[in-house]
């Protein structure tokens, strides 16, 4: 069966009437009357019955009426359901965060106020090219390659107790924490990595007595005072809390660059590109805050 018969048998089945159906379709009742026997003949059952001027389905035409109509109704519904389609996509904003995630919502928050109609869809997928935007981070030393890509730098420093080896000092060498016990991401997480490197750099591995997958966790742990751990400059914000300290690292260098980039998906990019410039800037106010 092919889309015309199917649509010209439909329309007189609904008509029952010939020459009235060939007026709706636009075409000739002789045309219509061949596609009609055309579509008998292939299928080989009679799908309509003369009855006086007008047709009449037989049982045969009953059935595929009954189960093609539904078919063809779905089918004169997907163009404007492909509409409706690029329209939410174009207002859809998809994002992989592997980088910043506590930051990145902050500013989905604040974006939202001003922008009802627009939704983010967030990955965490170190795999995925399949973004609008992507927020990720990388050693300060390895550079930003990347076309429609920002990149912050952030200090690291160390968390550690106020306690009477930690209580006067304002910096530290990272090798003098051989011995101390790490609060840490899990070494699938980049920031995890980076932290890693930093720790070989001085000489030693760290070791881990509690890991996560939630930087949130790893932050109150840390503010909780059960482990020293590193602590991002600006993403992570300030530790509320007068027992904890956070420490200079003198050796070795440790930081990081933030990278933001985008991609250009869509056949309409206002929206991605928007706020992606809101992005950029909602991280530059962070670390100028950060900073006073």
């Amino acid at each position: 069966m092919e889309l015309t018969q199917i649509r010209y048998f439909l329309e007189a089945a609904k008509t029952k009437h010939m020459t009235n159906s060939a007026k709706n379709l636009h075409i000739t009742q002789p045309a219509l009357t061949q596609a009609i026997r055309r579509l008998e003949e292939d299928l080989g059952v009679p799908l309509f019955a003369a009855k006086g001027r007008n047709i009449t389905l037989t049982e045969y035409g009953k059935y595929l009426q009954k189960r093609l109509a539904p078919l063809m109704e779905q089918l004169d519904k997907i163009p404007e359901q492909l509409n409706m389609m690029v329209k939410l996509e174009g207002e859809t904003i998809h994002m992989n965060v592997l980088a910043a995630s506590g930051l990145v919502m902050e500013a989905i928050i604040e974006y939202k106020k001003e922008h009802e109609g627009i939704n983010f869809q967030l990955q965490q997928n170190t795999e995925s090219e399949l973004y609008d935007i992507a927020v990720t981070t990388k050693l300060f030393y390895q550079g930003l390659n990347e076309k429609n890509s920002f990149a912050c730098g952030e200090k690291i420093y160390l968390a550690v107790p106020k306690n009477e080896r930690y209580a006067d000092r304002t910096s530290i060498c990272l090798g003098e924490t051989a011995e101390e016990g790490f609060i840490s991401l899990l070494g699938s997480r980049e920031f995890r990595y980076i932290c890693d490197r930093f720790c070989q750099h001085a000489g030693f591995t760290p070791k881990i007595i509690f890991e996560s997958d939630n930087p949130a966790a790893v932050k109150n742990m840390i503010a909780a005072n059960m482990g020293i751990g590193f602590w991002p400059e600006f993403t992570w914000g300030r530790i509320e809390n007068e027992q904890v300290k956070l420490l200079e690292i003198e050796e070795p260098v440790c930081q990081r660059d933030i990278i933001i980039n985008y991609n250009m998906n869509k056949i309409d990019n206002r929206n991605v590109t928007e706020f992606y410039r809101y992005l950029v800037q909602f991280f530059r106010r962070r670390k100028e805050n950060q900073s006073k």
